[in-house]
């Protein structure tokens, strides 16, 4: 069963929302970046940019595979390294989904095998609420309290064809 929880206007209401709080939280958008975790967190990434942009003018945006930094994958390249400019920067990280924090951990690992930002900020569109780490987002565009058993699914315009956010039970 599917039962739908954002529609293309309600997503585009939390990203301008979302956009909004990043200027205002960082005074602007010097030394700001944004980084999008891949899949889906990258396009919403540059969603979120292009908003930021209309406001303030243009962020540098980039997009990050956290893979080879997961807790959970045995033979992962430990001496991988992300080039991306982020010493002294005030970053962005952007999720679609925050469940457990793992994704979020992944990425913070990644991110400190580049340098060492001035700050790191958390963006999600939806937040399940379901932590196993002390990590919270800063910005989110829908807290949705979820059970275990549920599944929440964010599809994009741009990997598949249609903005929407659904549960599956």
């Amino acid at each position: 069963m599917k039962s739908i929880i954002m529609d293309k206007a309600a997503m585009g209401r939390s990203i301008l929302r979302i956009s909004n709080e990043v200027v205002e939280k960082n005074k602007g958008t010097d030394k700001l970046v944004i980084i999008g975790i891949i899949r889906r967190g990258e396009d919403l990434a540059k969603r979120i940019a292009k908003e930021i942009e209309k406001l303030e003018g243009s962020v540098p945006v980039y997009s990050i595979n956290i893979r080879n930094f997961r807790d959970d994958i045995i033979n992962r390249d430990k001496n991988i390294k992300i080039n991306i400019p982020i010493e002294n920067k005030n970053i962005v990280l952007v999720d679609d989904v925050f469940f457990t924090g793992r994704t979020v951990r992944a990425a913070l690992n990644a991110l400190s095998s580049s340098g060492r930002p001035k700050r790191i900020q958390l963006a999600t569109l939806i937040d399940r609420g379901h932590r196993e780490l002390p990590i919270r987002p800063d910005f989110v565009g829908k807290n949705l309290p979820t059970s275990l058993e549920e599944k929440v699914v964010v599809l994009l315009e741009e990997t598949d064809g249609i903005d929407q956010v659904y549960i599956e039970k």
